[in-house]
């Protein structure tokens, strides 16, 4: 099976991504790469790399979000190379909204398999596509921040943003909120001023097949 593997820079770092047939496969950041790598070529057998080509939509839609369009992201067209059990879970993580999240359990009950709550945890843990399909959004039943593959830091700056953005879109306030944050906010942070790092946005390039 052939797929075109390309990366992108975000202000999270960058992410590398596997498409195939129109449709993303994989999306991860550059240094949890490996390991997805691995993971694609298991479930779909021996593939072939080729440098990816415009890669344009995919890093508008990217950059888009981390401006604060939260939808976005959900236009992307996927493939879930999965059992079926994973598939399920993926999907039902595509379904929670931006803002929002769901523990182990809550997932569960939603696939109707209470107690598959393992289950659902390393299925989410398997996720080949990061951001896409938002596993940062499954959370333990206690509310804590439980393992994220690009790090607990990127996780609650990735909720924060999204927390964030989407009470600004229900408030109806943006700019007024968009001024008291911005008193408040130090010189260092990032585009949602919840975390202070990563490096900035650049653009889609396709990366060649001895980087994968």
């Amino acid at each position: 099976m052939k797929l075109e593997l390309g990366e992108v820079a975000t202000p999270l770092g960058d992410v590398r991504f596997a498409r195939g047939s129109g449709r993303l496969f994989a999306l991860a950041f550059a240094e949890c790469w490996p390991a997805v790598g691995r993971a694609l070529e298991r479930r779909l057998g021996p593939l072939e790399w080729t440098c990816a080509g415009d890669a344009a939509d995919l890093d508008a839609r990217l950059g888009a979000y981390f401006a604060g369009d939260l939808s976005t992201l959900s236009g992307v067209e996927v493939e879930l190379a999965g059992t079926d059990f994973q598939r399920r879970v993926w999907s039902a993580l595509r379904e929670i909204p931006p803002g929002a999240t769901a523990s182990y359990g809550e997932l569960a009950r939603r696939l109707g398999a209470t107690k598959a709550v393992r289950a659902v945890g390393a299925a989410n843990g398997a996720n080949p596509l990061g951001l896409v399909v938002p596993c940062h959004r499954a959370i333990g039943s206690d509310g804590s921040l439980t393992g994220y593959a690009g790090g607990i830091e990127r996780k609650r700056w990735l909720l924060a943003h999204e927390s964030k953005y989407s009470a600004r879109a229900m408030s109806g306030s943006f700019a007024q909120r968009a001024v008291q944050k911005s008193e408040k906010r130090p010189q260092s942070s990032g585009p949602s001023g919840d975390v202070p790092i990563f490096v900035p946005a650049g653009t889609a390039t396709g990366l060649p097949p001895s980087k994968r």
